[in-house]
Parts: C-alpha cells; sequence; structure tokens
C-alpha cells in the first residue's frame, strides 16, 4: 500500500486540491436560466470594484439591446427594471438605467454600499486592473487608496446622478407570464420586465462549527484594528481579509496570532503576502499554517495541527476572518440554478437520460437486449428503402462499387449511425463554440477536432477504404498488401466474388482504420486479435511509446485530447458550456486513479494475450476473448463484466456522455480513461505549462472554475508559478476566462520552470485586446 501511496502522490497527489465554491450560474453576459433575470458584481465570480461596475452598466446595456425587451408593454405598475441591492455594481446598473431612460426601482436591504462601509477603517483599496476603465459613467479615480475616499467618491457620484435608493428586504423572484415580481420580506410583490439581482455575497459568515465560537469574544469582521490594542488576537483565515486585518492590528500593537488551515497562501494579494511575511520576520505576527481552530474557551484557544496535534494558546480575542457565504437561499427561492446543485425534476431527467443513452449502447453493440432490437427491421431495411425510390436506385444499391451501393452495405451497420449522429453534434456544437469563444485558439482547434472525427473517424472507414475495396484497389499487388495487414478479410475470395458474404457489413475489417487515431489502449481490439496483425502491433507501438510521448512531453497531454481525440472533441464541443459542473477537491481526485488501474488491467490483458499467441492450444484464448469482448453466452454474468462493457460501453459510453450535464464533458477524460492516465505518467516529465504574470492575478478563482479537469490553476496563478499539473488537457478554458488575461500556454524547462517559449495562438481574449491596442497581430503573443 505504501508503493501505491507513493504512486499517487508522484502522479498527482502533489499538487493543490481547492474545492469550488457553491455559486449561481451565470452567463457570460450575466444572463440565468431565469429568462429576464440578471446577475451582476461579485456573484459573477470576479470581487473587484471594477469589474463590479463594468457588469452593473453592461447587463443594463445587454437589456436595451433585447428585441423582446424593446417591444415590451408599458404601463403604470411595471417597472422596466428592478435593481436589487445597493452596492457598486447595482449603482453602475442604476446609473446607467438612467441614462437610458428606463424606469427602475434600486433596492437595497441594509445601506448603501454596505459591503465598502463594513470595511476596517482605513482599510487600504486596490483598483484593480490599473488601466482598466469599467463601462458606464461610474468610475473610480486615482485618488482611490482607502476605504473612506473611495466611499466619499462614490457617495459623490450618486448624488450627481440623483439615483435614490428603497430601504427593504427582498425575499425572492418569482417568474410570471409576461413580467418578473420582486417579493419583498413582508409578501409585498413588485413587477418588473426585468430584474438585476446585485446583492453581492452578502450572506451568512460562515461557521466553523466548533466549541466556544459564539462567545463574545468571537467576532466575525474588523471595524476598528485600534479595538484590539494590547489584545491577544487570533485571526482565522487565508483570504486577504484575514491578511490584513492581521496586518492592520499588529500595527495597531495588538499581539496577533493568525491561523490558516492550509500550509501556503494562494487566494491573498502579492501586496499583503509581502507585507505580512515581513511582520512575521519582525515577530510582531505570529504564523500558524498548517492549523485549524478546534475549540475556544474564555482565555485560551486550541489549534490543531495537519499532523493531529493540538496547540493551546492564551487569547483575549478571536477574529474569523473566513468570510461570507454567498446568499444560495435567495437563489434557491427563486429558482436560480447554483452550481452542482439539482432539483429533483433536474435528477430526473438525469436519470432517464442515462436510460437513453444505455438503450443507445445497447442497440448499437448488440447487446444484452438484442432479441428486443432485432424485432425491428431499421435500419437492416435501409437498402431495401433506397432501391424503392426506383430502379436506377434499385441498380446503384445492388452495385457496390457505386457510392451509393458502398453506403447501402454501410446503412446496415449501427454503428455507422452513432458515428453520423456523433459527427453531426461535434459540427453543431463546435460551430457554435467557435462563435461562442472567439479566439484564435478555439478556432483552430475546434476545426482540427472536426476534421479528425470527419475524415480518419468517419469518411475514411464508413466510405472511402469500403469503395476504394469494391473498385478492386484491394484486390492485387501493392493495394492487397497493404489491405492484407491492415484491414484482413474474413471471408473466402469465392464469396468475396460473388458478393454471398453476410449481408450486415463489408467483407473486410474497414473499422480497424479508427485505430490510426485511437492508440493503445484505446484500440484494443487491433491489438488484441486472435492470431497477431503485425502491422497494427507495430503501429500501435509506435503511436503508443514514441509518437505520444514526445507530443505529450512537448505540449502536454492535452495535445491528444483536446486535439485530436474524438472522446476529447466532443467535451471541447457538447460539453463546453458545462466545464464549471466539474467536481473539485481531494476527494474526487483521488478517483483520478481510477484510470491507472483500468490502465493495468489493459496491460494484463496484453500480457494474456501475447502468452495466448505464444501457448494457442491452452484455456487463455477462450477466456480472453471472454474478458475483453463478453463474447460467451455460458457466462453471460461474466459477460456483463467484461472490458467491453464495463470500460468502452459503461464507462466510456453511458457514464461518460450522461454525465456531461451533471459532472460535465470530462468524466470519462479525467477519472478512467486509460490512454490519458499512460500519458499523465508521460506528462510527469513534460515540458508544457500554463505560466502566469502574477502581478495581473487578482484570486477571482475563475480559472479553477472552468477546469474540466478539477485543477486548483488558481494556487498556481496567484503565486506566479508554472501550472503543471499532468491533468491538463490544454482545452484552453482557464486561459479564455481569466478576466485580467494573467494565464499564458507555454513550453518550460521543467528543472528551473524558466519558460522556453509561450503559444503563438491567441486563446485569451483580454491578452487579444491588448495586441491590439499595441498594433500586434493577433496571433503572436508570445511576447506579452
Amino acid at each position: 500500500m505504501g508503493i501505491i501511496k507513493n504512486y499517487a502522490h508522484w502522479l498527482h497527489g502533489r499538487w493543490p486540491d481547492r474545492e469550488v465554491e457553491k455559486q449561481p450560474v451565470v452567463n457570460s453576459d450575466g444572463t440565468t436560466n431565469i429568462k429576464g433575470v440578471y446577475v451582476v458584481g461579485d456573484l459573477t465570480g470576479v470581487p473587484l470594484l471594477k469589474f463590479s461596475s463594468d457588469t452593473g452598466a453592461k447587463a443594463i446595456r445587454k437589456i436595451v439591446s433585447e428585441s423582446t425587451f424593446n417591444n415590451r408593454k408599458s404601463d403604470n405598475i411595471t417597472q422596466d427594471v428592478i435593481i436589487i441591492g445597493g452596492g457598486v455594481s447595482g449603482y453602475a446598473a442604476a446609473i446607467e438605467a438612467q441614462k437610458n431612460g428606463l424606469s427602475f426601482k434600486l433596492l437595497e436591504a441594509n445601506q448603501s454600499f454596505s459591503t465598502i462601509e463594513n470595511f476596517p477603517n482605513k482599510k487600504p483599496i486596490y483598483t484593480y486592473p490599473t488601466d482598466m476603465q469599467p463601462q458606464g459613467d461610474l468610475q473610480f479615480s486615482d485618488n482611490v487608496t482607502h476605504k473612506e475616499n473611495l466611499l466619499a467618491e462614490l457617495k459623490q457620484q450618486v448624488i450627481e446622478h440623483g439615483v435614490s435608493t428603497e430601504i427593504v428586504k427582498v425575499s425572492h423572484i418569482e417568474k410570471k407570464s409576461d413580467f418578473l415580481s420582486v417579493i419583498l420580506e413582508d409578501g409585498t410583490p413588485l413587477q418588473s420586465h426585468r430584474v438585476i439581482v446585485a446583492i453581492g455575497r452578502s450572506g451568512n459568515y460562515r461557521k466553523l462549527n466548533i466549541n466556544g465560537e459564539n462567545l463574545d469574544k468571537v467576532a466575525n469582521r474588523l471595524i476598528d484594528p485600534a479595538t484590539y490594542k494590547g489584545k491577544k488576537l487570533l485571526v482565522v483565515g487565508g483570504g486577504d481579509s484575514a491578511l490584513e486585518a492581521a496586518i492592520a492590528t499588529s500595527q495597531a500593537n495588538s499581539q496577533v496570532t493568525l491561523s490558516y488551515r492550509k500550509n501556503e497562501f494562494t487566494r491573498a494579494k502579492a501586496e499583503n503576502v509581502n507585507l505580512l511575511n515581513q511582520l512575521v520576520e519582525d515577530n510582531r505576527i505570529n504564523l500558524k499554517l498548517d492549523t485549524e481552530l478546534s475549540e475556544i474557551s474564555d482565555k485560551s484557544v486550541k489549534l490543531k495541527t495537519s499532523t493531529d496535534e493540538y496547540e493551546t494558546i492564551d487569547n483575549d480575542e478571536v477574529l474569523l476572518a473566513t468570510g461570507r457565504e454567498a446568499p444560495l437561499d435567495f437563489f434557491r427561492r427563486s429558482k436560480i440554478s447554483i452550481s452542482g446543485e439539482s432539483s429533483w425534476l433536474g435528477w430526473l431527467y438525469f436519470a432517464l437520460f442515462l436510460v437513453a443513452l444505455t438503450a443507445l449502447y445497447d442497440w448499437k453493440g448488440y447487446g444484452f437486449l438484442n432479441s428486443f432490437w432485432g424485432s425491428f427491421t431499421y435500419p437492416d431495411q435501409m437498402p431495401t428503402l433506397i432501391a424503392s425510390m426506383g430502379e436506377w436506385w434499385q441498380q446503384q444499391v445492388n452495385d457496390r462499387s457505386t457510392l451509393i451501393g458502398t453506403l447501402a452495405v454501410s446503412l446496415k451497420s449501427r454503428s455507422f449511425y452513432y458515428t453520423v449522429l456523433y459527427t453531426l453534434l461535434i459540427a453543431v456544437f463546435g460551430w457554435q463554440r467557435i462563435k461562442r469563444r472567439k479566439t484564435p485558439y478555439v478556432t483552430v482547434q475546434t476545426t482540427i477536432l472536426f476534421l479528425i472525427q470527419l475524415f480518419p473517424l468517419f469518411l475514411l472507414p464508413e466510405i472511402i477504404l469500403p469503395y476504394l475495396g469494391y473498385n478492386s484497389v484491394f484486390d492485387a499487388g501493392i493495394g492487397k498488401s497493404v489491405a492484407d495487414a491492415l484491414f484482413p478479410s474474413y471471408i473466402s475470395a469465392q464469396e468475396l466474388a460473388a458478393h454471398t458474404w453476410p449481408d450486415w457489413g463489408h467483407p473486410r475489417a474497414y473499422w480497424h482504420a479508427y485505430s490510426f487515431i485511437f492508440a493503445w489502449p484505446l484500440g484494443v481490439y487491433t491489438v488484441f486479435t486472435d492470431t497477431p496483425q503485425v502491422a497494427w502491433l507495430v503501429i500501435g507501438a509506435i503511436q503508443t511509446f514514441i509518437i505520444i510521448p514526445i507530443i505529450v512531453m512537448k505540449w502536454g497531454k492535452g495535445a491528444y485530447c483536446s486535439w485530436i481525440c474524438s472522446c476529447g472533441a466532443m467535451a471541447e464541443t457538447m460539453g463546453d458550456q458545462h466545464r464549471h459542473k466539474m467536481p473539485h477537491g481531494s476527494k474526487w481526485n483521488k478517483l483520478n486513479m481510477l484510470g491507472q488501474v483500468i490502465l493495468f488491467i489493459a496491460t494484463v490483458l496484453l500480457v494474456i494475450r501475447i502468452l495466448g499467441w505464444v501457448f494457442p492450444d491452452t484455456w487463455m484464448n477462450e477466456m480472453f476473448n471472454l474478458f475483453l469482448k463478453g463474447e460467451n453466452s455460458e457466462y453471460k454474468l461474466v459477460n456483463a463484466f467484461s472490458y467491453k462493457w464495463v470500460v468502452d460501453i459503461l464507462l466510456a459510453g453511458i457514464l461518460g456522455f450522461g454525465l456531461y450535464f451533471k459532472y460535465s464533458g470530462r468524466t470519462w477524460c479525467r477519472f478512467a480513461c486509460p490512454l490519458a492516465a499512460l500519458m499523465h505518467i508521460y506528462n510527469r516529465f513534460g515540458r508544457f505549462a500554463i505560466v502566469s504574470e502574477k502581478s495581473k492575478c487578482i484570486s477571482c478563482n475563475q480559472c479553477t472554475s472552468v477546469c474540466h479537469q478539477g485543477i486548483d490553476v488558481m494556487s498556481f496563478a496567484s503565486k506566479g508559478q508554472p501550472m503543471t499539473d499532468p491533468q491538463c488537457v490544454r482545452c484552453s478554458a482557464c486561459v479564455h476566462t481569466c478576466p485580467t488575461g494573467t494565464l499564458t500556454f507555454a513550453e518550460i524547462n521543467p528543472k528551473t520552470s524558466v519558460v522556453i517559449r509561450k503559444d503563438k495562438l491567441a486563446a485569451s481574449p483580454v491578452q487579444m485586446t491588448e495586441l491590439a491596442k499595441n498594433g500586434v497581430q493577433i496571433i503572436e503573443v508570445k511576447n506579452v
């Protein structure tokens, strides 16, 4: 067990594993699943003043551009817009609404800019990014340095624009047929055509659920650092609020101990970390990393270390700077989707979708319900249906040297229809992805994925090769030698000439062509054959142990997973808008090792297959086919647990696609794919990384939240370290989503982490804008 544990740690366990906090599901333009309801400000995921103001103004501009809004029926009761929340984003929206001549109400539960009002006195303010100018008229001058002058500036702008605020508490939002109803806490409904939710993180303070947490000495926010002068203070937390509280109270001459459960700070700004470290060096702050507060008493606190040891510290006051939870109950009452949550109706749809996929894959694989599917003539009667269109069509169907005749044979194959559907889905969703993402990287990547799916994974095995075969290209000479080596015939020459072979498929194994893309251990069926097929053994060995290691060690695992593989093609297209659903955290990361288990099973099968070739008259061949394909009807229970049904159909097919709309499109790729597991090992020796400009990182966690592979990207970016987690599939989601253009694909020296070169294809819209301003061609990002 020690060896396995060490291997797991070396392979992946050493990397950060932060969980992603639950938030309302908000699209890039602020829209939600409730038509007409927008979410702006902090709850879009970017907790910065300029971004908050920007999202508020943009939401109004989006609303006034909608044709359905412009065709609304006006009356004296229904407002054009109701804005819930009187913070930066709420006032930015209100000012923009007033500018556009809209009728609106601005509702606030407590007081204007209450979040900023609750900041500690003289809290330093960082208006990142410094060169960003938010949309709309609510702006921030260079004079803003502390809480007090920020408030003065914001309130002055509100007065100048004459925006009024109603102090009321809102319970939830209800969708009516022609309008939205904002229900106040006393039950009063307010009608509106559109609603903007700008309430920020106004939920409850996070609880530690420990003894003593409700004592009077415990506080959840810092108001005046001088309050703690001369007292023994414990600050708990690892974000900017915790660090700033520790710094401020230390400078106010309190005896500060800072406790944080992790071994380093990954969310705090570099300025705060540097200042804290200086105070620690000066013995003005006692830093306790890798500790958790386990108990609070009147005169002391007890800390638990990562090694389950306890330390008791004398203490007068405790400040829990652990932040607030998002106001999820408000969104639940309003029926606005929350990441990671499903209603009973959602679970029902999910279950029905899994049932439908199970039926599809059972039909495709001539599975356990084949006697039921056999009662349907479709698709076996498709050639007859084509021929019934007329005499000319009848001749084409009978003459298999024509494209229609070739297609007629393919149309009897269930896998043909599956492949057609698969290719069409990649085409449709791929085109939508290109239009949505609008970066050179996504355009080129998606186009290549589709072309690989279209030609080597559809046209070549299903149409081109059979057509060439029926036209005698593989009957003699070099053509026959190549075909015999790669696409062996399972019928006699006489049957082939007389067209008397079984009418359910082509005479040669043209489907072997799929293994040009699906390298072992994905393409097991061209390697694990009854007799050794030397050509495919050589091709498979070159693919798996030469070509793939080279491209992975230079460009990362994603060079295959997101640029070649058809599973990756579907994940990057149909699964593009479901990235935020991938679960994160240490528990889920342990499941990453499932792929290593399947890789081990595939390796064992390879050994058994080789032994079966060496000793052909033993039980190995029969048992091999049983456990690989489930082909022995005498052992139906074993058949169900064969590699074919468990790995290829259940994990890669039914669950691989069935979990798209619940746990994102990379569940198979991340957790179970044996080739991905092998490339994971290669990647540990590679040069690929996602590098970051530390000065740009705002620790918003957007990069982590959209990672298809559950990687804590922000932990690397906030420290300015190259992201080298070998799980990365180079999809570009984190690079694209980063609001400050912090991240870039690169090749690094694995020993020194020095950047050798950066990617030439721009994957960041922010970087594209910066380059365009500087007159640089968009495709060039290497000098950013």
